[in-house]
């Protein structure tokens, strides 16, 4: 019933920008904490940032000063600036949200389809 769709990735060479978005769908009565998971082959999924329903906001500390999240409560949306992109960045980035969408359950995670971001050296 609720879907994430991501945008925004891609080819970016080291030390450039690239910006995410993810928007969710479908019948929703309320969503909680949002953030995106990244994860590079072999290895396993991390958080890279998180934003609470307060705006309260979490960051890996390997992208602390460099990314920032944010959201738009009116759109469902949430969006991940990326700034000074390193190789080490590569990877398939997946949006999150706990999503309120049924009577009977209450906040469940709903993930995005995954959008591959690669930075050349």
């Amino acid at each position: 019933q609720v879907q994430l769709v991501e945008s925004g990735g891609g080819l970016v060479q080291a030390g450039g920008s690239l910006r995410l978005s993810c928007a969710a769908s479908g019948g929703i009565f309320s969503i909680s904490g949002m953030g995106w998971y990244r994860q590079a082959p072999g290895n396993q999924r991390e958080l890279v940032a998180s934003i609470s329903n307060g705006g309260s906001t979490k960051y890996a500390d390997s992208v602390k000063g460099r990314f920032t999240i944010s959201r738009d409560n009116a759109k469902n949306t949430v969006h991940l600036q990326m700034n000074m992109l390193k190789p080490e960045d590569t990877s398939v980035y997946y949006c999150y949200m706990e999503v309120w969408a049924s009577l009977a359950i209450r906040y469940r995670p709903v993930w995005g389809q995954g959008t591959l971001v690669t930075v050349s050296s």
